[in-house]
């Protein structure tokens, strides 16, 4: 992404459908939502060449008919898997600085290490160098990970990180909590060799400040991350990796949560290793 804006959040457009209920005495004190912002993680995204061409929906698969007993072909009883159905495998056993590693030289394992990066590059570990290096060289092919050192520093500058609320270290103010997190919804493999794969990623994605001075709020967004894979040494590694905005569901009518609620849910809720 580049992480950090895997969450450059748009707004949604008057459909005239929906609405979003905001909560009585919201502890963001109703504050607008920063302009700056959206237009800093899309410079963000830009600095680190993460805009790209990919699928507008997941495609359903493996719908057909089966052959009975007796030889006559008889349509299925239950509608086939889709093609991220999960499948029971556990992903991996192992983890390298928090993050699942050491995954299968097949095309399930491939799908698993782009879901599990994805939830890595959006975490609240981007917004501070030790640990976004860190990452980089765990995470990318070493010649992608020496190249992006500079671009991810100049992206996550001092000026950027003072216009998401967080100090020079990327630490959030004094009683309030920094929310950056990718939940991933589904793969699909767009290609697949022995030695590489092309795997997209649809996710949600959480970002914002919880706190009652927060000026910029937690929001979600609808994003879709395509990761190009290569065999390295024993695991996938990331060679490249691009976003597309969507596809996004149409908004519920769901009350926005208070910036209290929102804090402790961070709190209260870890994250999950994610397999196919």
């Amino acid at each position: 992404m580049n992480p950090g804006d895997e969450q450059a959040y748009a707004d949604y457009g008057d459909t005239g459908h929906t609405r979003t209920r905001l909560p009585e005495g919201d502890p963001y004190g109703g504050a607008p939502r920063r302009g700056p912002r959206r237009s800093s993680s899309r410079s963000l995204v830009t600095v680190v060449g993460v805009v790209v061409l990919l699928i507008a929906a997941i495609a359903f698969a493996n719908r057909g008919d089966h052959s009975s007993a007796d030889g006559s072909t008889t349509k299925s009883d239950k509608p086939g898997a889709a093609p991220t159905a999960p499948s029971g495998t556990r992903p991996v056993d192992t983890k390298s600085a928090g993050v699942p590693t050491g995954f299968a030289h097949t095309e399930q394992g491939a799908q698993s290490a782009a879901s599990n990066y994805a939830v890595a590059l959006g975490s609240t570990g981007m917004f501070n160098k030790d640990s976004r290096d860190a990452l980089l060289h765990l995470l990318y092919t070493s010649g992608a990970a020496t190249r992006l050192e500079g671009p991810m520093d100049q992206a996550y500058s001092t000026d950027f990180l003072a216009q998401m609320g967080l100090d020079s270290e990327g630490n959030p103010p004094k009683g309030s909590t920094f929310v950056s997190r990718v939940v991933p919804i589904g793969t699909t493999v767009q290609l697949y060799a022995d030695d590489h794969a092309k795997v997209a990623v649809w996710y949600m994605g959480l970002i914002g400040m919880a706190g009652s001075s927060s000026t910029d709020p937690v929001t979600s967004s609808w994003k879709t991350w395509t990761f190009d894979l290569q065999w390295s040494d024993g695991d996938w590694k990331i060679a490249a990796d691009t976003q597309k905005d969507g596809p996004a569901p149409v908004p519920g009518d769901d009350k926005a949560a208070t910036s209290d609620e929102i804090s402790k849910a961070i709190e209260q809720y870890g994250g999950f290793t994610y397999a196919r």
